[in-house]
């Protein structure tokens, strides 16, 4: 049996990385599956089409998650095209890095607006429409809790603010039913940080198993969070990084 058969799934950034390895598996386990992209149209059409070829159902829609309305759009689409929404993930995010001194206002603005406003404002449209057994899973960093270069301090401070949404909203959603849970990958084999980059070696030397993780072991742990195996795992911070953090 399919974990997420008949549900409906909807991950924000689903076009590339994490996010479409995401949207496929949650795909295979049986889930309706909605996809928001900001510029990548083509690779959100691929991922859409690549779960279409597998006899699932799928929509992409263009959304930028700093546009609070856009969010709740895209909520509205999932609802509107497969009947409901019962498994957010909230994936999309900016990783912009630089020494203090150098981060301008606008960058603060934006890393704070995606990466920390975006998933507050989605949950908040999304649980409207969920009952009992819902899901919200936040996509996380292992920087939260290790920094080990400098310049990351915008792109932790995001993701640290992370679990206090969660376990926050885990008390508040747990009478209704509904899991709130966050997931900290590790270094991950995406455009945006490649496990041939100029730099991944010495990042792959700091986790315990010596490598990156592909895409897809961050996405069998979300497909875990989403089903109904894990209906007591709620308000947790879960590290899937290799032992970056160990």
């Amino acid at each position: 049996m399919k974990r997420c058969e008949g549900k409906v799934a909807l991950v924000t950034g689903g076009s590339r990385g994490i996010g479409a390895a995401v949207a496929l598996r949650l795909a295979e386990e049986g889930a309706d599956v909605v996809v928001t992209y900001e510029k990548g149209a083509e690779r959100a059409a691929e991922v859409v089409d690549a779960i279409k070829a597998r006899g699932g159902r799928a929509l992409a829609v263009q959304a930028d998650c700093a546009v609070p309305e856009a969010l709740t759009a895209a909520v509205d689409a999932a609802v509107a095209t497969f009947g409901g929404l019962d498994i957010l993930v909230n994936n999309a995010a900016v990783f912009l890095v630089g020494p203090l001194g150098d981060l301008g206002r606008a960058d603060i603005d934006r890393t704070l607006a995606v990466n920390v406003r975006a998933p507050l404002l989605a949950a908040q449209a999304a649980v409207r429409h969920m009952g009992h057994g819902g899901r919200v899973i936040t996509i996380g960093s292992n920087v939260a809790d290790r920094a080990p270069f400098p310049g990351l301090s915008l792109y932790a401070m995001s993701k640290t603010a992370l679990a206090g949404m969660t376990k926050a909203l885990a008390r508040e959603l747990g009478p209704r039913g509904i899991t709130v849970n966050l997931v900290h990958p590790g270094p991950t084999d995406t455009d945006a940080n490649p496990a041939d980059g100029p730099n991944a070696e010495a990042i792959a030397g700091l986790t315990a198993l010596g490598r990156y993780a592909e895409p897809a072991e961050i996405a069998a742990t979300i497909a875990h969070l989403a089903g109904p195996d894990a209906q007591y795992v709620t308000g947790a911070s879960i590290h899937v990084d290799g032992g970056f953090t160990a």
